[in-house]
């Protein structure tokens, strides 16, 4: 059993079930329909879709385990000029299912607990779940893509690439503090 890959997954599923019939689901998970990531993401636009693949197994242990893999283009405020910038969240997961605590403690370090109550796994919560934790904190353009680029080269002073200095400024996140400080005395 496998979903069409531009279907929408559905919401609830019984993870163990599938799990049992190593089943492979494909496919899309509509982001306005994530209200965690609608707020961490402002400006969403409509049908804006995250794709993914979840293949359901048993492992050696038979544990209910499932596989993921998730896809979704967005549009994120780069922090240093505050303008859109196009990027793609990714994903590659690894997750047991469980129902208690002590279920969760005697995973293995490679699998991630999921919670699952009256065999019934929010498909949707887990796929909002991992893209939260793939948004990056701080988004920025690569530094030469940023329109912001002419105003950090003017803060920065002229320097040669053969001074030492220049290898640990590059490396030193403040280094653009260190910069100001020279140049007012």
């Amino acid at each position: 059993m496998s979903e069409a890959p531009n279907a929408e997954l559905p919401k609830f599923v019984d993870p163990y079930r599938l799990a049992e019939q190593n089943v492979t689901l494909e496919g899309v998970v509509p982001l306005l329909g994530l209200s965690r990531f609608r707020e961490a993401v402002p400006g969403l636009q409509e049908g804006s879709e995250c794709r993914v693949t979840l293949s359901f197994f048993m492992d050696s242990e038979r544990r209910r385990v499932v596989s993921g893999e998730l896809s979704a283009p967005v549009v994120l405020e780069c922090q240093r000029c505050l303008s859109g910038m196009q990027t793609v969240l990714e994903s590659h997961f690894e997750l047991g299912f469980v129902t208690s605590d002590e279920q969760a403690q005697r995973l293995p370090k490679v699998l991630e607990p999921f919670p699952v109550e009256d065999f019934n796994a929010d498909l949707w919560a887990m796929i909002e779940d991992e893209l939260l934790l793939v948004l990056p904190p701080f988004p920025l353009h690569e530094r030469q893509d940023c329109p912001a680029k002419e105003d950090l080269e003017a803060l920065e002073p002229e320097q040669t690439p053969d001074e030492p200095e220049a290898k640990n400024r590059e490396d030193n996140p403040f280094s653009v503090l260190a910069g100001l400080k020279t140049t007012k005395h």
